[in-house]
């Protein structure tokens, strides 16, 4: 159980460094692309520069160490319930990242378009309002206080506010820093399952051994 708990924690830095690294450096290799304007499924943009290799190098790296954390942490994360359907929903996330890659944006990455921009507003807007629910249902996780039910809660309403301010026309100019606002509450609920919703290896229990201890004396 020890070592499991610590492959989670990795799995969860490394998604986290990693998502970082690709934004940053896909930033610096795409011509005229800003962090701050630019959405980050722009960066393999249908027909842009470094679009098949950001997509392939980038969005399929990043999707498939978001699943293994999320595998990994299956067996050991106390949800249960509607939690446990918060967890399962957290699956939109690695899903919207590989299909980035499956189902590119236009360039510009407006609405409706391509048969492929088409698919992948499906998918963002699918994807977006099921992470939104996943971070609300995961404030029922047994064993949190409610302080971090609070900020998941928070996080929840604060990701679909920035997915709806970031679709504005005339908040174009920044929709970029909008969306890596919105990444970075996606990274803070990644360090609340790892550290918070899986225990640490002295009290660690399967998720499923939430079982009323029986009574002193009792057969």
């Amino acid at each position: 159980m020890k070592s499991r708990v610590r492959i989670v924690r990795l799995l969860a830095v490394a998604t986290i460094c990693f998502g970082a690294l690709f934004y940053t450096t896909g930033a610096a290799l795409k011509p005229g692309y800003l962090q701050v304007t630019h959405f980050i499924s722009e960066l393999n943009a249908t027909g842009t520069p470094w679009a098949m290799e950001l997509g392939l190098f980038g969005f399929v790296p990043l999707g498939a160490l978001f699943a293994a954390f999320l595998v990994a942490a299956s067996p050991i994360a106390h949800v249960r319930g509607i939690s446990r359907i918060g967890f399962w929903l957290l699956w939109s996330q690695p899903i919207i990242f590989i299909g980035a890659a499956l189902a590119p944006c236009d360039a510009g990455c407006p609405i409706g378009g391509s048969p492929s921009q088409v698919a992948h507003d499906f998918l963002g807007l699918t994807t977006y309002f099921a992470c939104a629910l996943a971070f609300v249902l995961l404030a029922f996780s047994p064993g949190l206080t409610a302080r971090w039910r609070v900020l998941l809660v928070v996080a929840g309403c604060m990701w679909l506010t920035l997915f709806a301010l970031m679709l504005q026309p005339e908040l174009a100019h920044i929709r970029g820093l909008l969306q890596r606002l919105a990444d970075t509450l996606l990274a803070a609920v990644i360090v609340i399952v790892a550290w918070r919703m899986v225990p640490g290896a002295a009290s660690s229990a399967p998720n499923n051994s939430f079982k009323p201890k029986p009574l002193r004396g009792s057969a």
